[in-house]
């Protein structure tokens, strides 16, 4: 999933803490699954932001559900992303176990407490 990327979501970047188990599980996911992808939009590099569907499932929001992912709010306003996003942090599921999680965006910024 390098070249593109899942809407609404943001998972760890490499090196972040929780990046290599987000991975596995995408990983584990869908490896050998016919999965379908809806395309949402493109960003300004054109790679295409979307939907991944497998096993009458979506990738954005078992990531969410696993705590291994972020809703991006400032992309989405989408209430039952939020609540899964929620319910993972109230349970410290996945990255949520962390005392201070930092978000992507914040990472990529340089941000590292």
């Amino acid at each position: 999933m390098r070249d593109d990327q899942l809407a609404s979501i943001d998972c760890p970047q490499r090196k972040q803490p929780f990046s290599a188990v987000a991975t596995k599980f995408i990983s584990d996911a869908i490896f050998s699954r016919q999965v379908s992808v809806v395309v949402d939009s493109k960003d300004r590099y054109g790679r295409s932001i979307g939907w991944v569907y497998y096993d009458d499932k979506c990738l954005n929001e078992e990531l969410l559900k696993a705590g291994l992912a972020w809703h991006f709010r400032r992309y989405s306003k989408d209430e039952k992303l939020q609540a899964l996003e929620d319910e993972a942090r109230a349970n410290k599921v996945g990255l949520w176990q962390d005392s201070k999680p930092i978000p992507p965006w914040d990472w990529r910024r340089g941000v590292r407490e």
